[in-house]
């Protein structure tokens, strides 16, 4: 497991290593996941020092964060036609804050995989992509 410190994440947010964005703000950077469960598979991260779990951030960061992520999935829904964000906390497999949406219309196509090809990836962060 990365260290949280030098975690990929905090390499993304200091632009160290490149992604996928779809939304930025002061607090929140909105990305597509590289292994995505379905088009538009998104992860947001906090943009500070990280914490290992959501809840164990600050409570205005936490707020910023869940706001974010409804902005995101209502942008998402009306951009990609799909009917639902499945939202989820886990913050197993990279040791840093973060929450998956999920966009998707049907509980089988949320259990699935979708391509992770870099170009398809960067076409939709184009479609997807937006500020305030």
């Amino acid at each position: 497991m990365e260290d949280m410190e030098d975690s990929t994440f905090m390499k993304i947010v200091s632009g160290d290593i490149p992604c996928h964005k779809i939304y930025e703000n002061d607090t929140v950077l909105a990305f597509l996941d590289i292994e995505p469960r379905t088009d538009g598979h998104t992860l947001v991260i906090p943009k500070i020092r990280p914490t290992k779990f959501v809840w164990d951030l600050d409570n205005d960061i936490y707020d910023d964060m869940m706001r974010a992520c409804k902005k995101i999935a209502l942008h998402m829904c009306a951009v990609s036609g799909k009917k639902y964000v499945h939202q989820a906390i886990n913050g197993l497999d990279v040791p840093y804050a973060h929450i998956h949406l999920i966009p998707y219309d049907t509980s089988s196509e949320l259990h699935g995989r979708s391509a992770s090809d870099d170009e398809i990836l960067k076409q939709l962060a184009e479609k997807l992509y937006f500020d305030d």
